[in-house]
This record gives C-alpha cells, sequence and structure tokens, in this order.
C-alpha cells in the first residue's frame, strides 16, 4: 500500500483559489443536462466522482464539450433518455452520481443498470428508491434489498405526493427533488422526522431555481415542486469547495500568520462556510469578505468546544481532527449520519485519533476528543476516504512526523489537494 510521509510542518500562510464545489458540479453536470438550451458550466471540479457523473451522462448520448475552463453542455429539454435501450453505469463510490442519475433515469424510457464499488453497495438507497416508487417509478434490486445495484426502468414520474425519512442523507430528498420539475404533475414530499444536512439541500433549491424550476419548502419538512422542467442560465460558476476550505481554514487557525480561502465567502450558498464560524467560537481569527475567507491564530490557544454539526458533517470530521490542537475536550454531536458515508466515520476517526495519543469517546451520534499532552507519529488509516485522508495531514502542525496509508484516495474530490498544502508550507 502507498504511504506518504508529512514531515512537521512549522508554519503555514497564504492563500489558494478552490477547486470547484463536488456537490454544486454533479448537480450542475445534471441540471444542465435535464434543461433546455446548452449551459456553459465553469470551474467544474476536475475528481474521480464528477468524472464517474461525466462519464455517465455521456454514455447516455449527452454532449458534453470541454473547452478551456468552460464546459458546454447541450440540455435534452427533459429526459435524459428517450428511446428504448439497455446502458450499464459504473458510478465508483460517487453517491452524489448514482444517487441523483438513480432519480433522473426514471424520467424517460429505456432500462439502466447503476452499480458501484464494493463499498457503493454497502450505503443503503432504499429511502431514495421508496421515495420513487411511490411517485410511480420502476425499480428494483439486483442483489441486497435497500442497496446498490439497481435496476431502473423509465416509466416517467407521475407525481403526487410520496413521505420520506430525513434521518440518514439530505441526498436521497436531493435526487428526487432534482427529477421532479420533470414528473407529469405537481410532486410533494413530507419528511418523516427531523432532515440532516440542511443546507446541501439549500444548494439543491438554491441551484433548481437558477435553472428556472418551481420549488418551495416549509421548514424542510415539506416540500412543493410544480411541473414545467428546466431551462439554461447560459454561464454556469461552480462555487470553490467549502468542504475542502476547512483543512486549509483549520491549518491556518494553528499556525503561521494565516491562510486566505477564495471562491467561497459570507455569499457562498454552501452551509460548510459556517465551520468558519466554529473557528471563531474556538479563538481563530476570522475574517469573511463576500468571495473569500482569512483565518489566522487568536490571541490564545485554541478553546475546546461543544457543538451540534448535524448540519457541516464532512467540515465537523476537520474539527475531530483540530480538537488535538485545542485546550479541553472537545464534543461532536448529532453525526450519526458519518455511519453511512465512505467509512464507518465515526469509527474510523476514533480509531486513528486514538492512535496519536488522544481520549476519544465514541457514541452512536457523536464522538468526544480530548487531545494528549504530547502527540504521537502515527501511520493513519484513511479506509479509501478522501476525508480521512486530507483532515489527518493536519496532524503534521503538531510538531510531529504523520505517515498517510493510501493517499491517492484523495482523487475522489480533491486529486492535488497534497501538493496545495505543501506550497502553503513552504
Amino acid at each position: 500500500m502507498k504511504r506518504l510521509r508529512l514531515d512537521p510542518i512549522e508554519r503555514i500562510t497564504g492563500s489558494l483559489k478552490l477547486p470547484g464545489s463536488k456537490s454544486i458540479s454533479n448537480r450542475a453536470f445534471l441540471l444542465a443536462a435535464l434543461a433546455e438550451g446548452t449551459s456553459e458550466l465553469e470551474n467544474l471540479l476536475e475528481s474521480e466522482d464528477t468524472g464517474y457523473m461525466r462519464q455517465a451522462l455521456q454514455q447516455l448520448g449527452v454532449s458534453l464539450i470541454q473547452s478551456g475552463g468552460l464546459c458546454a453542455v447541450r440540455g435534452c429539454a427533459g429526459p435524459l433518455v428517450t428511446t428504448p435501450g439497455r446502458y450499464e453505469l459504473f458510478l465508483g463510490l460517487a453517491g452524489t452520481a448514482l444517487r441523483p442519475l438513480t432519480a433522473a433515469l426514471t424520467l424517460g424510457r429505456g432500462t439502466f443498470v447503476l452499480d458501484g464499488t464494493a463499498r457503493m453497495r454497502e450505503r443503503p438507497i432504499g429511502d431514495l428508491v421508496d421515495g420513487l416508487r411511490q411517485l410511480g417509478a420502476s425499480i428494483r434490486y439486483l442483489d441486497v434489498e435497500g442497496f446498490p445495484p439497481l435496476e431502473v426502468t423509465g416509466t416517467g414520474l407521475k407525481g403526487g405526493t410520496a413521505v420520506m425519512r430525513g434521518n440518514v442523507s439530505s441526498q436521497f430528498l436531493t435526487s428526487l427533488l432534482l427529477a421532479a420539475p420533470l414528473a407529469g404533475g405537481s410532486v410533494h414530499v413530507n419528511v418523516a422526522g427531523e432532515q440532516v444536512s440542511k443546507p446541501y439541500l439549500d444548494i439543491t433549491l438554491h441551484m433548481m431555481r437558477q435553472f428556472g424550476a418551481s420549488v418551495g419548502h416549509e421548514d424542510h419538512q415539506r416540500f412543493v415542486v410544480e411541473p414545467g422542467g428546466y431551462r439554461s442560465p447560459g454561464r454556469y460558476l461552480v462555487e470553490g469547495d467549502a468542504s475542502s476550505a476547512s483543512y486549509f481554514l483549520a491549518a491556518g487557525a494553528v499556525r503561521g500568520a494565516g491562510v486566505t480561502v477564495l471562491g467561497i465567502g459570507r455569499d457562498s450558498v454552501q452551509g460548510d462556510v459556517a465551520f468558519a464560524d466554529v473557528l471563531a467560537q474556538m479563538g481563530a481569527s476570522v475574517t469573511k469578505h463576500p468571495d473569500r475567507i482569512h483565518v489566522a491564530p487568536g490571541a490564545g490557544p485554541l478553546r475546546a468546544v461543544d457543538v451540534d454539526l448535524n448540519h457541516i458533517p464532512d467540515a465537523a470530521m476537520t474539527l475531530a481532527v483540530l480538537a488535538l490542537f485545542a485546550d479541553g475536550t472537545t464534543r461532536i454531536r448529532n453525526v450519526g449520519n458519518w455511519r453511512v458515508k465512505e467509512t464507518d466515520r465515526l469509527s474510523a476517526m476514533a480509531a486513528e485519533l486514538r492512535k496519536l495519543g488522544a481520549q476519544v469517546q465514541e457514541g452512536p451520534d457523536s464522538i468526544a476528543v480530548t487531545p494528549p499532552e504530547r502527540l504521537q507519529e502515527a501511520e493513519i488509516a484513511t479506509y479509501g476516504d478522501h476525508r480521512m485522508a486530507m483532515c489527518f495531514s493536519l496532524v503534521a502542525l503538531g510538531g510531529v512526523a504523520v505517515t498517510i496509508l493510501d493517499p491517492d484516495c484523495v482523487a475522489k474530490t480533491f486529486p492535488d489537494y497534497f501538493e496545495r498544502l505543501r506550497a502553503l508550507a513552504a
């Protein structure tokens, strides 16, 4: 297995332009493909996950032409496939590709098999399938009930009312909503229980409106989408990735003269910009501008926090590692959906933090981290999870070397992450 040793980083300073958001990039690909007209997508993320979405759309016959920094997507003005045929789509571990495509491919004609890696086959999709079936979709499981691979038969969505659980993943509701404007009638979705990751749903609603859809909600519990399809907005700029920004913002809070990330700011549509507020709560110096954020060490050491981060579960992983640099015990609550991500992130995070000497309490949906007096050098297993690799790179700021196993897993969302980190440490 490949290993990457990061020597101790004495200071980290500078600015960087963020790569495009994975969540926004894959939504933009699909919306542009479903829309009437040609959309020019700018600042798309180039990564494994977006590569799977791009490849699948091209396999389905969608025209995507890359020219410089723009990707021109010729929209289908409706369903992606309208003639009978059989397609087999392999989508790796890209949940932001497999789940929305599952919903979108119910709209037209054809038969579609959607599959992924062994880990993807362990990630639940039953809530999405149940919701789509309530609207008339024809979907069957090809192996284990409730998990990929799936066979989708395009029959169209009739509209109506669906009830969906909200406590596992916002991607299920996002996927159904993205397909809903092309249903035969109004779509009403009622959420059973508390909806997790609401800021990611806000991204979905915002982008649907930018592409001309009529969608509304009541307190993220009841959603209404009217039929009418999508229209291209022309050129569409993809924001920088706020989840990826969290690693650099956290690093800026630990040591050096500060880090500025360009491409997100107080005007960002992404909920993960709220991670900067957590850093301020810990005592870091945080300055927000409309399109950038600057973080530097504060007047004293970082302070431990006790926070509910259900709304920003990806950035919450960064906080779990940043807790190694804070005085006291940091508690991160209401992140039970970590367990159904690329790996069981709660168990993985607890195991790797303990290697470094930290005291860790793992709950069903929470984690508490007390830093050691002195960090221990360790080899960090990443479990094939890109975010495990990136957030544990911050350990090198603690005066010890850290070895990251399988560092290439960052290709899922940020292929040149380690090169960008080294540039700020140079």
